[in-house]
C-alpha cells in the first residue's frame, strides 16, 4: 500500500527490495516514454521529423540534468528530514525547494524558447530541420514547469519512504502520451509540434495528478509556498549544483567515449549505439537500488542511526550482484539477437554482439558505484560523488577506452570500459570505507534546532 514509510525500523533487506521494485519499474516506463514518443513521430511523420527530435532531445536532457542533480538534493535534504521526524524542517526546506525550483522552470524556459534557434546552430542542426527543432524545443521549453513539478514530487514521496504512488503517475504519464502522440499528431494534424504538446500535456496530467494526491493524503507538511531564508537557499545549491555537474560529467565522458568509438568506422557507432540502447536498460536495476538507498540511508542518517546505514548499504550491494549476474548471463547468451533488434548491418552486428558478450560480466562492478554512491550523497557528500564521477569516466574510463584500443583495436574498447568499471568500483569502495563523508552535515546546524 502506497503511503509514508519508516526506514529506521524495520528488516532493512525486505523494505529495500520492496521500496526499490516501483522505482525501478518507473524508471523503466520513463525509457519506454521517450522510445513510445520516437516510434510514432518517425512512423507518423518521418525521418526528418525524428532527427529533429533526436537533436532537441540533446538539449532537453541537458535541462534534465539540473532538474536531476536537484533532485538528488532534494532526496538527500528532505529524506534526512523525515529521519529526523522534523515537520518544522520538512516544511520549511520543502518550501524553499518548490519556491527555487518554479523560479528556476520560469527562467529556463524562457531562456530556452528565446534561445533554441541560436542553441540547435550550436548543435550543427541541418537546416532542413531546424524548423520542426525549433518548434518541438520551444513548446517543451513552454511546459517546463511541468518537467520539474513532475519530477519533484516523485523525489518527495520517495524522500518519505513511498515509491510506489510515483509509479502510478509515471504510468498515467505514459499512457496518456501512448494516446496523444497519434491524435495529435495524425487526428488534429499537428505534426511534430502535436508530439510535443502530447509530451507537455501528459507531463503536465502526471504533475496535476500527484500534486492532488499529495496533498489529499497529507504526505508531506506543505503550505502556501513564501519566501525562505538565505540559509536555505545555500543549503540547496551547495547541494545541488554539483549534483547537477555529475550529470555534465558523465554526458561529456559519453561523448569523448563516442568518438574513440567513430575511428572504427560507422558499423562500429552503429553497432556500439546498439548496445548503449541496451546498456540503459541493464542498469535500471542498479539506478533503482541506488535511489532506493539513497532515501534508505538519508532517513537513518538523519536519524543518527549509522549501523542501520551500513546493513541498507550491503542489503543494496548483495541485491545489484544478484540482479546484474542474472542479467549479464542472459545478455551474454541473447547478444546478437538483441542487437539485431535494432540494426540488420551484419558488420554492426557483429561489432555490437562481441562488445555484449566481452563487457556483460563487468556490469556487477558498475552497479557497485550505484549503491555506494547513494549511500554517500544521502550524507550530503554531493561534491565528493562529483570527483568519482570524474575520476570514473576522465582518469578511467576515457583514457582505458583510448589506450586499450589503441592496442587491441575493436575489441579494446570493451577491455577498456570493463577494466574502467572494475577500477572505479575500487575507487568507490575505497571513498566508502575510509572517506570523510559519515562528518559532513548536509543541512546549516542552525537550521538543525
Amino acid at each position: 500500500m502506497a503511503g509514508r514509510q519508516d526506514f529506521t525500523q524495520g528488516p532493512p533487506g525486505r523494505q529495500l527490495f520492496a521500496f526499490a521494485w516501483p522505482i525501478l519499474l518507473a524508471n523503466f516506463l520513463q525509457v519506454s516514454y521517450q522510445l513510445i514518443d520516437s516510434l510514432w513521430v518517425g512512423n507518423l511523420i518521418g525521418a526528418d521529423a525524428l532527427g529533429a527530435v533526436s537533436l532537441s532531445s540533446t538539449v532537453l536532457f541537458t535541462v534534465l540534468s539540473f532538474v536531476i542533480g536537484l533532485n538528488n538534493a532534494a532526496l538527500t535534504i528532505l529524506s534526512q528530514q523525515t529521519g529526523r521526524k522534523s515537520e518544522t524542517g520538512m516544511k520549511r526546506y520543502l518550501n524553499a525547494f518548490v519556491v527555487l525550483m518554479s523560479a528556476m522552470a520560469a527562467g529556463l524556459g524562457l531562456i530556452g524558447f528565446a534561445a533554441a534557434v541560436p542553441v540547435l546552430r550550436l548543435l550543427g542542426t541541418p537546416d532542413g530541420m531546424m524548423p520542426l527543432a525549433a518548434s518541438y524545443l520551444k513548446i517543451n521549453f513552454i511546459g517546463m514547469l511541468f518537467l520539474f513539478g513532475y519530477n519533484f514530487i516523485t523525489t518527495v514521496l520517495r524522500s518519505v519512504g513511498d515509491s510506489k504512488s510515483p509509479l502510478y503517475f509515471v504510468t498515467a504519464a505514459v499512457v496518456l502520451n501512448t494516446v496523444l502522440d497519434p491524435v495529435f499528431i495524425r487526428v488534429f494534424d499537428w505534426g511534430i509540434e502535436g508530439a510535443a504538446y502530447a509530451t507537455i500535456v501528459s507531463q503536465g496530467g502526471a504533475f496535476v495528478i500527484g500534486l492532488l494526491y499529495t496533498l489529499k493524503k497529507r504526505l508531506v507538511p506543505f503550505e502556501r509556498p513564501s519566501i525562505p531564508s538565505l540559509r536555505e537557499v545555500k543549503d540547496i545549491l551547495k547541494l545541488g549544483i554539483p549534483a547537477g555537474l555529475q550529470m555534465s560529467v558523465i554526458s561529456a565522458g559519453i561523448m569523448a567515449i563516442m568518438s574513440v568509438v567513430a575511428s572504427f568506422g560507422p558499423a562500429a557507432v552503429a553497432g556500439y549505439g546498439a548496445a548503449q540502447r541496451l546498456d540503459s536498460l541493464i542498469m535500471l536495476p542498479a539506478q533503482a537500488l541506488g535511489t532506493a538507498v539513497n532515501s534508505m540511508a538519508g532517513q537513518n542518517i538523519g536519524a543518527g542511526n549509522w549501523d542501520r546505514v551500513g546493513r541498507i548499504t550491503k542489503y543494496g550491494l548483495v541485491y545489484n550482484f544478484v540482479a546484474m549476474l542474472i542479467l549479464a548471463a542472459v545478455l551474454f547468451l541473447l547478444a546478437d539477437f538483441s542487437i539485431r533488434l535494432f540494426t540488420g548491418d551484419r558488420e554492426a552486428v557483429g561489432f555490437g554482439a562481441d562488445y555484449l558478450k566481452m563487457i556483460a560480466f563487468f556490469y556487477p562492478f558498475l552497479g557497485i558505484n550505484f549503491i555506494l554512491n547513494g549511500t554517500v550523497r544521502a550524507a550530503g557528500a554531493m561534491f565528493q560523488v562529483l570527483v568519482l564521477n570524474i575520476i570514473s569516466f576522465w582518469v578511467l574510463r576515457y583514457p582505458f577506452t583510448w589506450l586499450l584500443a589503441g592496442w587491441f583495436g575493436e575489441k579494446g574498447i570493451a577491455l577498456g570500459m570493463g577494466a574502467s568499471f572494475v577500477i572505479s568500483s575500487l575507487t568507490a569502495i575505497l571513498y566508502y570505507r575510509y572517506g570523510g563523508w559519515r562528518s559532513i552535515q548536509a543541512i546549516s546546524e542552525e537550521e538543525n534546532k
